[in-house]
């Protein structure tokens, strides 16, 4: 799996840790106030996120390529009792605006950039899902001295992937000619093939909602994005929580960044945070604590 759900749906379908700290989780989630909250992008998009709780240090969650910040709904609610937890959309993706006329990974890290300033959050860990995850790079790298580390989540098996721009070009004339069967498809090979059907369906039924039009300028705006180019720039730790389903190369990617460390999750595909919750959430846990040490 590349660092981008698409990407890696070219290469898979012709394109497209640690102990649990104590104190982290709430005794079951019930009592968490998740809070809806809007802020404006520096070209004055509507971003819409989701916040619950209080801490010294802020998690925020990014969701992947289609998806939204309902699929972190079980972190807000695990991770309050310790932490200001937030999850953003994206533009273009859930409730926030899709009237964009520019495209690409260095906006959306400012769509991550606004957020963590209407918060005022001080300190922070970027959590990114495939496409989250090099958006929480270049969130990063215009918020110097604000955040202390990036986690990808199912994202940076090869930092050194780039996608064309006929890659880009193809699959974004694909998903406008035929959105919901490649959507179908695409989220199919991002899970195990005895993955909980459900479950597969669930994430394709979410990812459906993002409007095909946007998907199309989402797709084009990857051409020739640079994740290690970016990451080369990273003076924070940079860190994954991936699944099984694609190789993780932490060697080659120490070529890149010394400080990057893996942890993979068995028999998982690209939503661990689905898939396997209580064990995600550890390894969230733990990779928190360890960051917070440095």
């Amino acid at each position: 799996m590349r660092w981008f759900v698409f990407a890696n749906y070219g290469l898979a379908l012709a394109f497209v840790c640690a102990v649990l700290v104590a104190g982290v989780f709430e005794a079951d989630g019930a009592d968490v106030r998740i809070q809806r909250k809007t802020c404006p992008a520096p070209d004055g998009v509507k971003i819409v996120y989701s916040a619950a709780g209080a801490g010294e240090t802020a998690l925020v969650f990014v969701h992947g390529g289609l998806a939204d910040r309902s699929f972190y709904e079980g972190q807000l609610r695990a991770f309050a009792g310790r932490f200001r937890v937030i999850a953003p959309d994206l533009a273009g993706h859930g409730e926030s605006g899709a009237d964009r006329k520019k495209w690409g990974i260095p906006e959306f890290g400012a769509d991550i950039k606004a957020v963590v300033t209407a918060e005022k959050l001080r300190r922070v860990i970027l959590f990114g899902n495939s496409l989250g995850g090099p958006c929480a790079i270049e969130a990063a790298l215009v918020l110097p001295g604000t955040v202390i580390g990036v986690v990808g989540i199912d994202t940076f098996q090869r930092l050194d992937y780039t996608i064309t721009a006929d890659e880009a070009r193809r699959q974004a004339e694909a998903f406008r000619d035929d959105y919901a069967g490649n959507v179908k498809t695409m989220v199919k090979a991002l899970f195990h093939a005895d993955a909980d059907p459900a479950l597969v369906a669930d994430a394709a039924r979410r990812m459906m909602k993002t409007p095909p039009a946007a998907a199309y300028a989402i797709f084009l705006g990857m051409s020739g994005y640079d994740t290690a180019a970016a990451a080369r720039r990273l003076s924070v730790p940079l860190r994954a929580i991936n699944g099984d389903l694609y190789e993780t190369d932490v060697r080659a990617n120490r070529k890149i960044i010394a400080d990057f460390d893996a942890v993979v999750m068995k028999h998982v595909g690209h939503y661990p945070m689905l898939e396997k919750p209580d064990e995600f959430n550890r390894n969230v846990a733990g990779i928190a604590e360890g960051l917070g040490k440095k």
